[in-house]
């Protein structure tokens, strides 16, 4: 190939899965290139709730939170089950056996974890399950990135010192006494903040920035608006990559490995058509994960797999070309609110995991096409926090835009819907009753410690369920909008990317969502897409380490 840099390893992509292997291998000494394909870095690890799913982790060992590997491998063989060589037995083990070693190592340069004591998995019932399995970073000072942080995708996310695991207690930081203590702690932490001259930010944001600080620490490198182009190939391995670099196409060698953590293909119109089946606006990653990584890799002979599946949850659509879909999570779950198909009738838990309730707005839609709705009576409005209203900006564009309807009576809003009034009507009657006995008979809503997580302990006898009978009641259009695509390349125990014949194409590694997950087609717990996408990440730059030169 012809060579204008030579680096040991080369890295695509900028968020978590890409730092965790760049800061892996440079702290063993290798000179890493990172190559973020858009003019400003963190992916959407940034821009997420930045929760890592690290079961059996050295902070709950700390705190005998009692988790074992037994026990996680025997909840994920439950929930995951096999989807696919992703899924496999050696990738399940692979993921739990190198999640000490990444926090160990992340510690070590200087990242302060906090556990989600009070998170559930997604199916803690299961055997196995538990509470507590997801961590995060500390909320972190931008000042010590200087200026990165213009140029950081975490300023799409949430901005503040915010944690993931605040929000569950913010929703009703105006409703009981716990969430109004918790928003306290948050404003303390704003105004210690700005006494003392300080940036915080949380979530996302703060685990990218701790990352780019660590791995500029270690000698790494990063270039933006550099995007692979093609994989060099020599007698069947990989040895390099032809990028963009300061407005000209550069080879650079990699005398170690190429990773590619350069994400999915949420925004590539044409793959979401091809793969899904739909246009992918109500995708709430990155607008630069257009597939590229799976893109080159393909060309240079690499499996992929999954590739019809996705991070999947209810969300806003978007107003406008320019316009971002809002990730529902607690809205949905909080009282005094149901979703609703076009002719007005319930379909699904609506405190499910987020995943669980795409696939299943996905399926009924083969049944009942239409659009769907999440109805809400004014008490939603006034107890709970929800995020796709706190900019009324939005909300005056999307009632012009025909996603928002008010109407002072069920009947008034079904006509606005293009619904039977009586049918939704009869609809709600019966959540109502539902709510006043506690048992949702239909789809056992607030059955599980998931769905309580996000639910209102002050209202009985269940958490999630309160009629909907107090005027005005809105409409606001939902959709299967997602986090991610979970499909790309086929990658083994050691992150290596796979060929259709299952042989490893040397010195090509892969994870993140460019990578087919091995989460396959679920969501075991808050942070099931960021910690695999660091462990493996973390693997492929240890794998590395060894490959003959």
């Amino acid at each position: 190939m012809d060579t204008d840099h030579t680096y040991d390893v080369v890295v695509a992509g900028s968020g978590a899965a890409a730092f965790a292997a760049a800061i892996t291998a440079a702290d063993a000494g290798l000179t890493v290139l990172m190559c973020e394909s858009t003019d400003r870095w963190g992916g959407s690890s940034s821009m997420s709730g930045g929760g890592l799913w690290l079961p059996n982790n050295p902070l709950m060992q700390r705190e005998g939170a009692g988790d074992s590997r037994d026990e996680a491998l025997a909840y994920m063989e439950r929930t995951i089950g096999d989807a696919g060589p992703a899924t496999s037995r050696a990738r399940k083990e692979a993921f739990v056996d190198h999640v000490a070693a990444l926090v160990q190592l992340l510690e070590r340069h200087g990242l302060t974890f906090a556990r989600g004591a009070d998170y559930p998995d997604y199916y803690p019932e299961l055997p196995g399950g538990k509470v507590g399995r997801v961590i995060e970073v500390e909320p972190f000072d931008v000042k010590r990135i200087g200026p990165w942080w213009a140029s950081s995708r975490g300023q799409d996310g949430v901005p503040a010192p915010v944690k993931t695991d605040d929000f569950w207690l913010l929703q009703r930081a105006w409703s009981t006494p716990g969430g109004m203590i918790r928003g306290a702690q948050v404003m303390g932490r704003v105004a210690t903040m700005l006494v003392r001259g300080r940036r915080l930010v949380g979530m996302g944001a703060a685990l990218a920035a701790s990352l780019l600080e660590v791995a500029q620490r270690l000698g790494v490198e990063l270039w933006l608006s550099a995007p692979e182009t093609e994989l060099v190939v020599e007698d069947g391995a990989v040895v390099g990559v032809r990028t963009q670099h300061e407005g000209r196409e550069v080879g650079v060698r990699a005398t170690r490995g190429v990773v590619l953590g350069s994400g999915g293909f949420d925004h590539n119109a044409e793959w979401r058509q091809r793969y899904h089946g739909i246009d992918g606006t109500g995708s709430s990653g990155s607008k630069g994960n257009l597939g590229t990584g799976i893109e080159v890799a393909m060309a240079a002979g690499a499996a992929v797999d999954l590739m019809d599946d996705a991070w999947w949850g209810a969300s806003v659509p978007p107003v406008g070309p320019d316009g971002a879909a809002a990730f529902l999570v607690s809205e949905r779950s909080v009282p005094h609110s149901i979703l609703v198909d076009a002719a007005g009738d319930r379909f699904a838990n609506e405190s499910e995991s987020y995943v669980d309730l795409g696939h299943h707005m996905r399926e009924h839609a083969a049944s009942v096409p239409g659009r769907y709705w999440m109805v809400t009576d004014v008490r939603h409005a006034l107890k709970y926090l929800r995020s796709y209203a706190l900019d009324p900006r939005l909300t005056k564009a999307r009632t012009e835009a025909g996603i928002r309807h008010v109407a002072a009576t069920l009947g008034e809003l079904a006509t606005k819907l293009g619904m039977e009034p009586r049918r939704l009507e009869a609809t709600v009657a019966r959540f109502n009753g539902f709510a006043r006995t506690g048992i949702d008979q239909d789809f056992g809503r607030g059955n599980s410690v998931y769905d309580r997580y996000y639910g209102d302990p002050l209202v009985r006898p269940n958490p999630n369920l309160g009629t909907l009978e107090k005027e005005p009641f809105t409409a606001i259009e939902i959709l299967a909008g997602d986090l991610g695509t979970k499909g790309g390349v086929v990658t083994d125990e050691f992150a290596r990317v796979l060929r259709e014949d299952g042989s490893v194409i040397a010195g090509l590694y892969a994870s993140g969502n460019c990578s087919a997950s091995v989460m396959g087609r679920t969501y075991p717990g808050p942070g099931s897409t960021l910690g695999p996408a660091a462990v493996f990440g973390h693997i492929a730059g240890r794998h590395l380490l060894t490959r003959e030169v």
